[in-house]
Parts: structure tokens; C-alpha cells; sequence
């Protein structure tokens, strides 16, 4: 699609605020009334009333075609309305920009995914030399590296990332590297750390140079600096019945895991870009097709689920039709989701840490109303950056025999999970879990109803692992 034609603003509705983007061989003079959008649109703003969400803006390409709209304001202390050039912070969505930066290099010569990390970064340690060793840049672009991944670097300016892979020397596996999916920050923070020393630039510079300008992206950035210079969503959370601001301003400190900002516009270019055939706003070749696709190949099986993880990509057949998708969750919730097949990408952006029911709500009416594919209670909601929840999944009438699933699971140094058994209710630390398939449970009771747990097996058959919220921790 022509980038120049995602810039037209063409409309503007009294109530929310409303652009619709169009390409450049199509433009229009008014906005197309489309019965779908406004059913999604009508569902938002019931949905924003419901979960106390201040702010979203949702857009979409369908075939070509760009709509944007906004809704509500960016920060109910000082309200400013939101619109398709508000900026959001996209959280773990950055992992996706993080990935083409890395196909860029692949493409460059520069990078070979299937390379241990220490070709790059000769001093990398870990707890286990072995693993150490062997870990490949492959393992950290698919959430496998085997480590905890919940770990934050410390703010160090342009030092993040080299002083973050300075403190894993003493981190413990909870498996080896590639045999066990389990969301992972800390692994994209060393992705990062290899991105800084394969280009000689800081974090900031390369994900510029390697992906924000060539796509062209002009309200895409890492530095809360360079967002504050525009109109920005800031997020909130309900404190004492109330919807107030997040303070102090939330942000990752790892930019390659979390910290990239961007506008709806540049959400929606970006996934253009994804779509499409690799060519950048100039009209010369970013990324191969063929690197694209590649992306949103599986590499590995999130065990325990129905899901596969590309790079960068979680993926998910819905009604028979593959999705690709990523979340972010940091006091902003937000979704950016592609179905190559049908020609269709769409963003919902929410400046709520309980915007992710709005999210999921949005996201299953969007798929159901444009292209007519149903998200079955059945199917395994893994971790993709957001919460997700399975209130309505039918559960075994006899569950299994309880015994192979107690006991404890470590994740160090972050914690554990106990599994017991309590007058005859299985429980996962203090909340009462039931199956709805083999080796697959969710959460019946308290404030995590819904969430799902994966038991995943070793390959003697015994359960190694639970993975909850998308992460795993190691059964003694």
C-alpha cells in the first residue's frame, strides 16, 4: 500500500474522533459508512463504559483499505481526545519491531538465527555453562532460551542492555534451551544486546535505522523524550472505585522487550508493512516476502496449547485460518493482529491496565464480523503480551487423577507455584483449578478465574513444568 494515502485525513465525527485512512489509488472525499466498523465501534464504546477504560483507538486494513478511529481521551486529569496520530506505548508489541530489526540483519549477512549467542557476545554467562554455550539467537526470538524470563534490566541509559547480559552470570535454567516455550523478556533483552554490538549503535539508534525510518514511521519511537514532544496517552487503573493516571509515568526499560511507542497511524502502517511484500516507504525492498513469511512461520509448539510461536509472531488458527498476533500489557493494554490470509491487520489500543478485557472482547468481534471466525471456548488463550481468559471453557465432568500434577514448581529468582490437592479440590496456591483437556486446567476461583494453566511433560512423560500466564515454573 501507498504510505502517502495512510496519511489522508478525510473525517471527523462529533462524538469520537474518527479518520478513516484510505489508499492512495482510492481516496475518497467523506468517510464510507461500513455497518461492521460501526458495530465494532458501538461495542468499544460499551465496553470502554464497562471496564472503566478513559481511552482507545482501533483501526484496521481490510484489502487495502485503512480505517482509524478514536475514542475517548488520552488522561482524565487533563483530557485531550484521542486520535489516530495519539501516541501509545506498545509494550510487548515492541518484541514484533525487535524481530524485523533482526530480519533485517539476517538479510544483511550480519546475523544467523541458528548462531549461539556467544558468536556475538563472546562474555555471555549463565549459571549453566551449558546452556550458555548452546542458547542460539533463534531461542531468544521465540520465547525458548529456557531462563526466567519476568526479570527487568536496570535503567542504565544507553548501558541497559550491556549491563543487564553482565547480571545473568549467576541465573539458573528452569530447561533447556529450545525444549520448553515460556514467555521471556529477559531473552529479548539479550536480542537486543546482539542487535547494539552486530550494528555499533545503541539500542535507540538501530531499531531507527533498521525499521522506524526505512517503513516510515514518523510517530514511532524509544525515548519518552521524543514522545512527549506529541500528543500521548499516558495509562491509568481503578484506585478506590475511581479511574485515575498511572503515576509516575510507566515505562520499559528494556527497549527491545517493551519500550517502543507509537501512533495508531504507525500501528497500522507497520502492520501494513507485515502484510505486504517488504517494501519500505520509498518503494525499496525492507524485508523479503519470503523473510515475512518466515515470521509468521511456527518454529516451535507452545505445548500444553493449541498455539505455535513464530519469530516474533504468537500463532493461532482460528475457525481453520492462521492469525498472528502480539500483545502488550504496561498500564497500557493493546493488541496488533494480522491474518495474512484474508488481507486483514487491525490494532486495538487501550490506555487501561484492565483494558485487556476490552481487548479480548474487541479482538473476537473483529474476527467474527469481518472474515467470519470464531474463537472457540476450547481453544488455548496463551500469553501473547495480554491477558487472556477462559470463563466459558466446558470442563471435564471427571478430571484426572490429581496425583501427577501436585507438587511444587520453581521459577528463580522470581518465585514458585505450589499444586495441591484440598479436600478433594485441586489448587494452585490459593485458587481452586479444573481441567477442560489432558494436561490443560483453568483457574475456577478469585481475582485469576479464567486463566489458563499448561502442565507441559518432560520427554520421559512425567510433568516437568506448569506454565501459568504464559510462563513456566520448573516441578521439583
Amino acid at each position: 500500500m501507498k504510505h502517502e494515502g495512510m496519511k489522508k485525513l478525510i473525517g471527523l465525527a462529533p462524538t469520537i474522533m474518527l479518520v478513516s485512512f484510505v489508499t492512495a489509488v482510492a481516496i475518497t472525499a467523506a468517510p464510507q459508512a461500513d455497518p461492521k466498523v460501526d458495530q465494532i465501534a458501538a461495542l468499544i464504546t460499551q465496553k470502554m463504559t464497562e471496564y472503566n477504560v478513559p481511552g482507545v483507538a482501533f483501526g484496521m486494513i481490510k484489502d487495502g483499505k485503512v480505517t482509524a478511529r478514536g475514542f475517548g481521551v488520552t488522561n482524565v486529569d487533563t483530557p485531550q481526545p484521542i486520535t489516530p496520530e495519539t501516541i501509545f506505548a506498545l509494550a510487548s508489541i515492541s518484541k514484533t519491531v525487535t524481530t524485523t530489526a533482526m530480519m533485517r540483519l539476517v538479510e544483511q549477512g550480519k546475523v544467523d538465527l541458528n548462531a549461539p549467542v556467544r558468536k556475538y557476545l563472546p562474555e555471555f554467562k549463565l549459571q549453566d555453562e551449558s546452556a550458555a554455550a548452546t542458547v542460539t539467537v533463534l531461542h531468544l526470538l521465540t520465547h525458548t532460551p529456557g531462563w526466567e524470563g519476568q526479570l527487568t534490566p536496570a535503567d542504565k541509559g544507553v548501558d541497559t542492555l550491556s549491563a543487564f547480559v553482565d547480571t545473568m552470570k549467576d541465573l539458573p535454567q528452569l530447561a533447556p534451551p529450545g525444549a520448553v516455550w515460556s514467555y521471556n523478556n529477559a531473552g529479548f533483552s539479550v536480542a537486543g544486546r546482539v542487535i547494539e554490538v552486530v550494528t555499533g549503535q545503541n539500542i535507540h539508534d538501530a531499531l531507527r535505522t533498521l525499521v522506524f525510518q526505512p517503513i516510515g514511521l514518523t510517530r514511532a519511537f524509544t525515548r519518552l523524550e521524543d514522545v512527549a514532544s506529541f500528543p500521548f496517552s499516558v495509562a491509568h487503573q481503578q484506585r478506590n472505585g475511581a479511574t485515575a493516571v498511572t503515576r509516575p509515568l510507566m515505562k520499559s526499560s528494556s527497549v527491545t522487550a517493551g519500550g517502543v511507542s507509537m501512533s495508531l497511524r504507525d500501528v497500522l502502517t507497520y502492520g501494513s508493512f507485515h502484510l505486504g511484500d517488504g517494501m519500505g516507504a520509498d518503494g525499496k525492498p525492507v524485508l523479503s516476502r519470503a523473510s515475512l513469511e518466515l515470521m509468521r512461520t511456527a518454529r516451535i509448539h507452545k505445548a500444553g496449547t493449541d498455539d505455535d510461536m513464530g519469530i516474533g509472531w504468537h500463532l493461532r488458527n482460528v475457525g481453520g485460518v492462521l492469525t498472528a498476533a502480539h500483545g502488550g500489557t504496561l498500564g497500557h493494554c493493546l493488541l496488533l493482529q494480522l491474518v495474512p490470509s484474508r488481507h486483514l491487520a487491525f490494532a486495538i489500543l487501550t490506555n487501561h491496565s484492565d483494558g485487556w478485557k476490552l481487548v479480548q472482547d474487541v479482538e473476537r468481534a473483529t474476527l467474527r464480523l469481518m472474515e467470519g471466525l470464531t474463537v472457540e471456548p476450547t481453544q488455548a488463550l496463551a500469553h501473547r503480551g495480554v491477558n487472556e481468559t477462559m470463563a466459558d471453557v466446558p470442563l471435564f465432568a471427571t478430571p484426572p487423577d490429581p496425583a501427577p500434577y501436585v507438587g511444587t514448581y520453581r521459577r528463580p529468582p522470581s518465585g514458585m507455584n505450589t499444586v495441591s490437592l484440598q479436600n478433594g479440590q485441586l489448587m494452585l496456591d490459593r485458587n481452586a483449578i479444573a481441567f477442560y483437556g489432558v494436561d490443560r486446567a483453568v483457574v475456577t476461583s478469585g481475582n485469576a478465574k479464567g486463566n489458563p494453566i499448561e502442565f507441559v511433560r518432560k520427554a520421559d512423560g512425567t510433568i516437568g513444568w506448569i506454565r501459568y500466564v504464559g510462563r513456566i515454573a520448573r516441578k521439583d
